[in-house]
């Protein structure tokens, strides 16, 4: 079995050395000023031990990886008729392209590029006034992660509704194609709020469990999706999780996860762990350049890859 404790800290000691960390998100003025020199770790195993190394309790700005949990909020909306709306196809683009969107008519490749995630904020938003959605959002966060002390900065979410030009040009287009049910700066506004949910390693690794446990709150042991739902959000992260690095991700770790520009990045391991890392210098793909490296030294050492028997 492997020692965890011993390898989250030599995963820790690399990632503290390492000279290359990437370039933080700097055009959202916001996240531009975060050290770069910040890298934690937290691992929930199936048996609820939290293991953890580095800055694993410090908060910062877990951007794309909550479009996890919109999805389910989503889908827990509307079921499966999500669907009619969004894709489930890997992009191979940026993640705020607008190119895919006029060729496929108004309708985003999946859920967790731009244009697919303000679709499904727009139905969060379910009719109801954006600062009700957002409020269920950040609910949903406390009570998956069992933390009331998380929390939406407010900075950040300015620093996004000052400089989200393109996602308002991908809101008014799907609008264009009636793909969009509620004012544009309405859904925009809880999209903005939801990426800026600023929590720790340790609380996103917490509030990942769900997933690693079929669905089902650990601390209750009631659903929170079904089973099939939970397989099918853990396919759309490994495919789609990480923009157009998603086949390389799933190349080198072979784990189920959704990253970030905050340089979170929230990997499942069905049964087995919930496992969050962060450090904010991003790679040419706009994801954590150390945290990728230190999933895949983590999957090497443990054969947690979903594709080892």
């Amino acid at each position: 079995m492997t020692d965890l404790a011993a390898l989250i800290a030599e995963i820790t000691a690399h990632a503290t050395q390492a000279v290359e960390r990437g370039k933080v998100a700097d055009y959202i003025p916001s996240l531009g000023g975060v050290d770069p020199r910040h890298f934690g770790i937290a691992i929930v195993t199936a048996d609820g031990v939290v293991h953890k190394g580095g800055d694993a309790d410090h908060a910062f700005s877990i951007q794309s990886v909550s479009k996890v949990f919109a999805l389910t909020l989503a889908l827990g909306k509307i079921g499966e008729t999500l669907w009619r709306r969004v894709g489930v196809e890997p992009s191979g683009s940026a993640f705020n392209s607008v190119v895919q969107l006029e060729a496929e008519r108004g309708i985003p490749r999946n859920p967790f590029i731009n244009a697919g995630a303000i679709v499904v904020s727009d139905v969060v938003l379910g009719g109801a006034e954006p600062r009700e959605a957002i409020g269920d959002i950040l609910r949903f966060m406390r009570f998956l992660s069992g933390d009331e002390s998380v929390f939406i900065d407010g900075d950040v979410a300015n620093s996004e509704a000052q400089t989200g030009f393109r996602n308002a040009a991908l809101a008014n287009y799907m609008r264009a194609f009636n793909n969009m049910e509620h004012e544009v700066g309405d859904a925009l506004r809880v999209y903005f709020h939801q990426c800026a949910i600023a929590m720790s390693c340790t609380q996103l690794a917490l509030a990942g469990r769900f997933l690693m446990h079929d669905g089902r709150h650990p601390d209750t042991g009631r659903p929170v999706v079904s089973a099939q739902r939970a397989r099918r959000i853990m396919a759309l992260m490994l495919t789609c999780g990480h923009y157009d690095g998603s086949g390389e991700f799933a190349f080198r770790v072979g784990i189920p996860g959704k990253s970030g520009v905050g340089g979170g990045i929230l990997a499942i391991v069905p049964g087995k762990a919930s496992i969050a890392v962060w450090s904010p210098g991003l790679n040419k793909r706009g994801n954590s350049h150390l945290g990728s490296e230190a999933l895949e030294r983590l999957a090497a050492a443990t054969n947690w890859s979903v594709f080892t028997p």
